[in-house]
């Protein structure tokens, strides 16, 4: 496990080691919606998960 912190709260966020990039996790505290992100330096962090829209077909 790895701790990150809520970009959001900044409280920490417990991520499992294996986690892949665009995994999502909420945080305990505020309740944010996260993505597991890793940058091109090879650091992980979490950001907030954009929305993703419903399509209807429409």
């Amino acid at each position: 496990m790895v701790n990150l912190a809520c970009p959001v709260c900044g409280s920490s966020v417990e991520v499992p080691s294996d986690s892949l990039p665009g995994e999502l996790f909420e945080c305990g505290d505020c309740g944010a919606q996260l993505e597991y992100f890793v940058d091109e330096k090879n650091a992980a962090s979490l950001r907030v998960a954009e929305e993703v829209a419903e399509d209807w077909g429409q």
